[in-house]
């Protein structure tokens, strides 16, 4: 099983039973706050808490006893500050001000009885020490309607030295490091100005939601970070991301499983490993995927550009109305790719052939420079065959020494138009890209079902909440 695949699973888990055990004191003794303790430096508040004041501004510094100091725990005082304000029936605003903070772990409970708006001004830091967590969350916000977030603050998980032990490309009972933010089942909310950086797994991992937009949002970790995606999608119905600018190890942004009605638009993607749907297929009962549309982004460097991918002897399913266009390409290993035969580590039974059923799909003024000269590779299940593809105003160049660009096609008749380079299915299949986009992720999200994206191959659908996985 992949780590995203894992992950998936131990989201789905987490969410099911919460863990009662609580996280180690970090930096010495925590404040004691101006409010009473919301179940524990874990638990997280819990909304609808008896009493409530009358909304307003809450100032986790002036009000709550937090220091800025990187070493006193923000942990309690922000927990604090959000129990007050998830019992508020009038808007409330959590200020964390300028300064940076030292935050052991959060988990930020809804339902709450009126809006509530965090300002992140601040730098807030997570323990950089692995070990330190036992499981795979620092940052998690769950069950909440009419939630925003803004500030221009920063997110800093300091996972250099979860990257140097991840072995799970090599180790499937490797252990699964936490991701920086977790969105579980919002509704209605707007996060926006936030700058998530050096994850020590996913960035941000977007689970059950409905109706979120992510804008002017910055994701940046190394190119070498493995596992990091920068937003992972999993069982989630209206997830927008806008005019933002997304590096790191792995994916830019991937789909798991039930993702429904997505938009990326005016996405600047790279270091990384492109903007993926998938995998797809790795585990049962894994939603359907339907209405992307992924416009206006700007791929960089990366190892893939678009990319839509299943397992091959999958579990049944389905992925529909995705489609890709304006994008443009600068020194994309793969630019273009449908891959059903995705197989990390070759571990894969390739005999038989993916059971995901892929239809309406384009590809429409895709234009700019390969790194490899297999420009575009459309590798459709044998059993299933992709249909209602299309493709329109293709322009990639390459120009390596064994150049020109070429196409690869396999069980597929794509709908052409337009300017076509490299010629569109004009070269036999060769073998399947298997799993090129470097090992599997490990999907963290808390993905709720199958279909997610498993870093060695997402766990979990979607919201990563059960085992689907994308890589």
């Amino acid at each position: 099983m992949g780590v995203k695949e894992i992950i998936t699973v131990i989201s789905v888990l987490l969410l099911l039973f919460p863990s009662t055990v609580k996280p180690r004191a970090v930096g010495g003794a925590q404040p004691a706050g101006s409010a009473q303790s919301a179940g524990g430096a874990q638990g997280g508040a819990q909304g609808g808490a008896p009493g409530g004041g009358g909304g307003g501004t809450l100032d986790v510094v002036a009000q709550f006893g937090a220091k800025p100091d990187e070493k006193t725990d923000l942990s309690q005082p922000l927990l604090n500050a959000w129990k007050e304000a998830c019992a508020s029936p009038a808007p409330s605003k959590i200020v964390i001000p300028a300064g940076t903070f030292l935050l052991s772990r959060a988990v930020l409970e809804g339902p709450c009885k009126g809006p509530v708006d965090i300002q992140v001004q601040g730098t807030i830091k997570a323990p950089p020490d692995p070990s330190h967590f036992k499981d795979d969350i620092w940052v998690m916000f769950n069950h909440i309607e009419g939630f925003t977030m803004s500030g221009g603050g920063i997110f800093d998980g300091q996972g250099a030295l979860a990257w140097s032990k991840n072995d799970c490309h090599k180790n499937k009972k490797c252990t699964l490091f936490p991701i920086n933010i977790r969105f579980n089942f919002l509704t209605n909310a707007y996060i926006h100005d936030i700058t998530t950086k050096d994850s020590k797994q996913f960035n941000v991992n977007v689970l059950g939601c409905k109706n979120i937009t992510f804008e002017h949002f910055t994701v940046t970790n190394p190119e070498h970070s493995l596992n990091t995606d920068g937003i992972h999608i999993g069982r989630s119905d209206g997830v927008t991301i806008l005019h933002s600018e997304i590096k790191t190890g792995d994916d830019c942004v991937s789909l798991g499983d039930g993702s429904k009605n997505v938009v990326v638009n005016g996405i600047s993607c790279g270091p990384g490993h492109g903007i993926s749907i998938g995998s797809l297929g790795k585990f049962q009962g894994e939603e359907p995927v339907a209405g992307i549309k992924i416009a206006n982004c700007t791929i960089t460097n990366t190892m893939n550009g678009v990319r839509i991918k299943s397992w091959p002897a999958s579990y049944p399913g389905t992925a529909s109305d995705m489609h890709f266009e304006d994008i443009t390409m600068d020194n994309v290993s793969n630019p273009i790719i449908i891959d059903q035969q995705y197989c990390p580590w070759n571990q894969c039974d390739l005999k038989n052939p993916s059971r995901i059923k892929l239809s309406n799909i384009s590809f429409k003024n895709i234009r700019g420079t390969a790194a490899g000269k297999e420009a575009v590779k459309l590798f459709c299940s044998a059993g299933f065959p992709c249909e209602g593809v299309e493709l329109a105003d293709i322009d990639l160049t390459y120009t390596g020494p064994d150049g020109p660009a070429i196409s690869q096609c396999s069980n597929v008749s794509p709908k052409l138009s337009g300017k076509q380079n490299p010629p569109i299915c004009a070269s036999p299949a060769a073998t399947s890209p298997g799993g090129q986009a470097g090992p599997a992720k490990a999907s963290p999200g808390g993905k709720a079902s199958p279909g997610g994206q498993a870093g060695p191959s997402k766990a979990s659908p979607g919201g990563k909440a059960s085992p689907g996985a994308t890589a």
